[in-house]
C-alpha cells in the first residue's frame, strides 16, 4: 500500500469504526436484502426496514459514500458487491459471519488491543481461543457465524486442489466443519477428521448432520496445541484459520506433529492471514493478525517466506506460498518427502 500523504487519509483510519457499524446496522435492518429486488427511495426503503425515513436516509447516504450503495434519482441499489456477498440467501453471502462474528464479537475485543500489546491484560479478560470457547454461548455464535463466512473459501479451495486421490483428511482446528463438508461433497471418496474444542465440536456435528456426512466426518474433541499424538495415516493435512490464532512458539510442534500423521507424500495445506515478507501488506492481512492479538496476544504475525522456511525446515518439500483470498489471506502447500 503507498504511504499516506495527506490528512485525509488518516481521518480516513481514525473514521473507520463508523464505516464498520453502518455496514453492521445495515446487515441487520436488511437494508440489502430489501434493496435486492430492485432500487428504493428512503421512504421506501424506511418503510420495508421500521426506520424514519430521515434517519434511512442517512445511513442510505453513508452506504453510498461507503460505494456499498448507488443512488440515482433519489433511488437507491445494491452496488455489485452487495449484491453478490451481502444479500441473505445468495451463494457468497458472509454477511451472518460480518455482523455476528465481526460486529457482535471480534469489534468488542479490540478494545483490549493496548493491554494485550502490553502484557497487561486483566485475569478475566480473553487471551486465547481456549478461553472464548469455554462458554457454550459464545463458541455458538462465533461457531455459526464462522461457518457461513468458510464456505466461500472452502468452494474456492476444493475448486484449487484435487483430491481426488486423497482417502484420509485431518482438519485441525478445523470448527464446525465447512472445510471438511465442502471437500467431502467435492470428492466423494474422502473421509475428514476435525481437530476442534467440545464447545465447537457440538455445533459441528449439527451441521455435519444436516449436509448427511456423519459417516465421513467425525470429531476429536480437543485442542490441538496440547494433542501430542495427531490421527495418522492421513492423506491430507488442513489448517485454515488456525495458526494466526495459535502461539508463535507452538507453531514448530504443530508442524512436526502434522508431518507425523501423513502418509509419505501427504500433502499440508495452510490457508490463514499470511503478510508478504516485505511486511507491506496486504493491509487487511495485517489488520487481522492485529485484532486476533487483541484476544490471543502470544500469537505470531505470519509472513509467506517465514511460513514457507519453517515448512522446510521440518522436512517438508515442494512448497509453495500464494495468495488465495484476495488481498486477505494465502495458502501454503507442500509434500510430506516419499
Amino acid at each position: 500500500m503507498a504511504l499516506a500523504t495527506e490528512a485525509h487519509e488518516i481521518s480516513d483510519i481514525a473514521f473507520g469504526f463508523m464505516g464498520s457499524k453502518a455496514l453492521f446496522a445495515a446487515i441487520e435492518l436488511g437494508i440489502f436484502d430489501h434493496l435486492a429486488a430492485g432500487a428504493l427511495t428512503a421512504e421506501e426503503l424506511g418503510e420495508q426496514a421500521g426506520v424514519h425515513t430521515q434517519r434511512a436516509l442517512t445511513l442510505l447516504t453513508a452506504l453510498a459514500g461507503l460505494g456499498l450503495v448507488d443512488v440515482s434519482e433519489g433511488r437507491f441499489a445494491n452496488s455489485p458487491a452487495a449484491a453478490s456477498f451481502l444479500v441473505k440467501g445468495q451463494r457468497y453471502d458472509f454477511s451472518d459471519y460480518l455482523q455476528l462474528q465481526v460486529g457482535q464479537q471480534m469489534y468488542g475485543l479490540m478494545d483490549q488491543l493496548v493491554p494485550a500489546l502490553k502484557d497487561e491484560l486483566p485475569e478475566d479478560a480473553v487471551g486465547s481461543y481456549a478461553d472464548w470457547f469455554s462458554d457454550p454461548e459464545e463458541a455458538r455464535l462465533y461457531s455459526d457465524s464462522q461457518h457461513a463466512g468458510s464456505l466461500g473459501p472452502a468452494r474456492a479451495l476444493a475448486r484449487r486442489v484435487d483430491l481426488g486421490n486423497a482417502r484420509r483428511m485431518l482438519d485441525v482446528g478445523g470448527g464446525t466443519g465447512a472445510f471438511s463438508i465442502t471437500f467431502c461433497r467435492t470428492f466423494p471418496n474422502l473421509q475428514s477428521t476435525i481437530v476442534d474444542f467440545p464447545n465447537v465440536a457440538a455445533v459441528g456435528r449439527e451441521k455435519i448432520a444436516e449436509a448427511r456426512l456423519e459417516e465421513r466426518i467425525r470429531y476429536v474433541e480437543a485442542d490441538a496445541t496440547g494433542l501430542p499424538d495427531w490421527p495418522d495415516d492421513q492423506d491430507v493435512v488442513l489448517m485454515s484459520y488456525l495458526l494466526s490464532g495459535v502461539p508463535g512458539e507452538d507453531h514448530a510442534a504443530m508442524f512436526a506433529a502434522a508431518e507425523r500423521a501423513l502418509k509419505p507424500g501427504g500433502r499440508i495445506f495452510v490457508h490463514d492471514f499470511i503478510v508478504e515478507g516485505s511486511r507491506r501488506g496486504p493491509h487487511l492481512t495485517a489488520l487481522w493478525q492485529l485484532q486476533h492479538t487483541a484476544f490471543t496476544p502470544r500469537a505470531a504475525s505470519l509472513d509467506a517466506e517465514g511460513l514457507a522456511d519453517r515448512l522446510e525446515k521440518t522436512g517438508f518439500t515442494e512448497v509453495e506460498v500464494a495468495p488465495m483470498i484476495p488481498e486477505m489471506t494465502m495458502l501454503a502447500e507442500a509434500r510430506k518427502a516419499a
